[in-house]
C-alpha cells in the first residue's frame, strides 16, 4: 500500500511530483508492486500533460503513451507526474512555472536537467522507477546528479509515441532506478533488447577531449580505469565535445522553434525564448557546419563501439551544484555522443565528489548489444559499489 499522506509530505521539499494519482494501482506481470512517477512530456491518462510549459498547463492527455502502456501492462503503477525543464530545454530543474525541483543528497542542490524530477524522486524514494527523455544527456545527468542508475536507449529502439517532442532525431525516454536489477527489467519491457554480444567485449574510451571536468571526476575516472582491470583502449574524436554538443542544441533549438512558432509566446519564459533563438539564426554555412559535425561524430562512435564492444566515459564533467550558481555549458559534452549516434547508454553511480555529491560512470554500446551493456554494468558496479542513498531516504511505498 502507499502511504499518499507521506508521499506528498516527503515531495514538499523536494517538489519532484508536480501531480499524483492517489486511484493508481498497479497489476500482475514483472512489474506488479512496483511504482512508476512519469515526466510531465509522457501522456499518461487522464493526468497533466504539461511537459513543463505553462503553454499546456490545462492539457490532460486522453491515452497513455505507448511506453506507459507497456508498463501497466507489466503490471506497475503509475502514481503521478513528474517536475522537468520548461519543455525539456534546460540543465537544472528551476521550471519557471511549476517551480524549483532539489537534489535530496544536499539541501538548495539542482538534481539536473531537464529530467530533474526523476532523478529526484528515484533518489528519494518517492518511486522505485520514473521516466525520463533524454535528447543529449537528460535521463543520464540527472541519475548521475542525483546517484541513482539511468538507462537511455537507443533512440530507434523505443516509441515516441506519446512523447512530447524537443527534436525526433534526438528524443528517447528512459527509465530511472535504485538498482541496475529493476533497471533492466524496465528496459526490457519498453525497448527492443538485444542480446548480441559485443565484438570483442573489451572497453575504449576517448582522449583529448577538451571537456574542463571537476578534479574529482578526472580522478574518480583514472581510478575507475585502474579497477576495470583490463586494457583500455583510447580514440579522439575529431571535434572538440563543446563543439558536437553545441550543434545537437542547435539542431533542438531549430526544431523546437519551429514547433512552437505558433503558440502564444507570452506562455513561453524568457529564458526559453532566448533558447529558442539560437537555431533560427543560425547561417546557413555555420548550420551545414553543423549537421556535418553530427553525422561524422555518429559515424565514429557506431564504429568505436562496434569494434571494441564499449565505451566508457565520465557521465558528467561535474558534480551537482547550487541551484543559485549557473549552469555549466559543458554538463552535456559527454552525454550527448549516444544521442547522436543513436546508441544505448547507462550510467551508473562511480562515487562522490569532495562536497559530497554523487558522481556518474557513463558506458555506451551498440545498438541490440543491450544485455551485455548491463551484464558490463553490474560488474563494475560490483567493484565501484558507489551507490548510496541520501540521508533523506523515506521508506514510503
Amino acid at each position: 500500500m502507499i502511504d499518499w499522506d507521506a508521499l506528498e509530505t516527503a515531495n514538499r521539499r523536494l517538489n519532484a511530483f508536480t501531480d499524483f494519482d492517489r486511484t493508481a494501482t498497479g497489476g500482475t506481470g514483472p512489474l506488479a508492486g512496483v511504482t512508476v512517477g512519469v515526466k510531465g512530456n509522457i501522456a499518461v491518462k487522464d493526468m497533466p500533460w504539461t511537459a513543463g510549459c505553462e503553454l499546456y498547463r490545462d492539457r490532460v492527455a486522453s491515452e497513455d503513451a505507448a511506453v506507459v502502456a507497456r508498463l501497466r501492462a507489466a503490471g506497475g503503477a503509475m502514481i503521478g507526474m513528474l517536475n522537468m525543464e520548461e519543455a525539456a530545454l534546460g540543465a537544472k530543474t528551476d521550471n519557471p512555472w511549476f517551480g524549483k525541483t532539489y537534489n535530496p543528497h544536499k539541501e538548495g542542490y539542482t538534481p539536473g536537467g531537464s529530467s530533474g524530477g526523476s532523478g529526484a524522486a528515484v533518489a528519494a524514494g518517492l518511486c522505485d522507477v520514473a521516466l525520463g527523455t533524454d535528447t543529449m544527456g537528460s535521463v543520464r545527468i540527472p541519475a548521475a546528479y542525483c546517484g541513482v542508475y539511468g538507462f537511455k536507449p537507443a533512440q530507434s529502439a523505443i516509441s515516441q509515441d506519446g512523447l512530447e517532442l524537443a527534436e525526433q532525431s534526438l528524443d528517447c525516454i528512459g527509465p530511472l532506478a535504485r538498482n541496475l536489477n529493476l533497471l533492466e527489467k524496465v528496459a526490457r519491457v519498453i525497448s527492443d533488447f538485444g542480446e548480441d554480444k559485443a565484438e570483442t567485449g573489451s572497453l575504449a574510451t576517448l582522449v583529448e577531449t577538451g571537456v574542463d571536468c571537476e578534479l574529482e571526476v578526472i580522478e574518480n575516472f583514472r581510478d575507475i580505469m585502474r579497477w576495470a582491470g583490463e586494457t583500455i583502449a583510447v580514440a579522439q574524436l575529431k571535434y572538440p565535445l563543446s563543439r558536437i554538443r553545441f550543434a545537437g542544441f542547435i539542431k533542438t533549438s531549430k526544431a523546437m522553434a519551429a514547433h512552437l512558432a505558433d503558440e502564444d509566446q507570452s506562455k513561453l519564459s524568457d529564458n526559453l525564448k532566448k533558447l529558442l533563438t539560437y537555431g533560427p539564426k543560425r547561417s546557413a554555412a555555420d548550420w551545414d557546419e553543423d549537421q556535418a559535425i553530427l553525422e561524422q561524430t555518429s559515424e565514429t562512435m557506431q564504429a568505436l563501439v562496434s569494434k571494441h564492444g564499449f565505451c566508457i566515459l565520465p557521465t558528467a564533467p561535474q558534480g551537482a551544484f547550487p541551484h543559485s550558481e549557473d549552469a555549466p555549458a559543458n554538463q552535456a559534452d559527454y552525454t550527448c555522443l549516444a544521442n547522436i549516434a543513436d546508441l544505448p547508454a547507462i550510467t551508473i553511480p562511480s562515487g562522490f565528489n569532495d562536497n559530497g555529491m554523487p558522481l556518474g560512470l557513463q558506458i555506451l554500446a551498440s545498438k541490440g548489444c543491450e544485455a551485455d551493456l548491463f551484464a558490463l554494468a553490474r560488474r563494475l558496479d560490483e567493484k565501484l559499489r558507489g551507490y548510496r542513498r541520501p540521508e533523506t531516504y523515506l521508506e514510503i511505498t
